[in-house]
């Protein structure tokens, strides 16, 4: 069984740094260009199962490569709640909260570490259970979680893998 993760195309707030948990914007026109590109690639492979966040970006990213026919919403797959801290970068958090890491200190009125990590664990659940290969179309810091989760590390040691 392959796994393909997917991280959704390019954003206006993905080039600008703001961090992008529940606020549901589209795809840059680079970003749609991106996700056309992926389609000839996964057009050659067979997938048991296809699961997208139900995010619109990364359901646009899934249409233009596509899947979006045969993929499947699961809410599991939504990027991290960043609280307080949603729409703001990393310099902008630092101001109030120095040495701030996203790994290790969380957001206020966010999802810790610890949630991220239940949520993927039962996508990886339903991705062991699924017949063949299989696609996320996801989020950076939830599949950098998925991934670290998979080897049986713990989700702040997602810090260690870029998507």
């Amino acid at each position: 069984m392959n796994l393909y993760v997917i991280r959704h195309g390019e954003t206006a707030w993905s080039l600008s740094g703001q961090h992008t948990g529940t606020t549901d914007i589209p795809l840059t026109d680079n970003g749609r260009r991106l996700a056309e590109r992926l389609r000839p690639v996964l057009a050659r492979e067979e997938f048991a199962a296809v699961l997208c966040s139900p995010m619109q970006r990364a359901r646009e990213t899934c249409e233009l490569a596509g899947l979006g026919s045969t993929s499947v919403i699961d809410g599991d797959l939504v990027e991290r709640n960043y609280g307080a801290y949603e729409g703001l970068t990393t310099r902008q958090i630092r101001e109030t909260a120095p040495g701030w890491l996203i790994f290790r200190d969380g957001c206020p009125g966010g999802e810790s570490p610890e949630q991220v990590g239940a949520r993927v664990d039962r996508i990886i659940a339903r991705v062991r259970a699924a017949p063949g290969d299989v696609a996320l179309f996801a989020h950076g810091h939830v599949l950098r979680v998925l991934v670290a989760r998979w080897i049986d590390m713990p989700p702040v040691s997602r810090q260690h893998f870029l998507l």
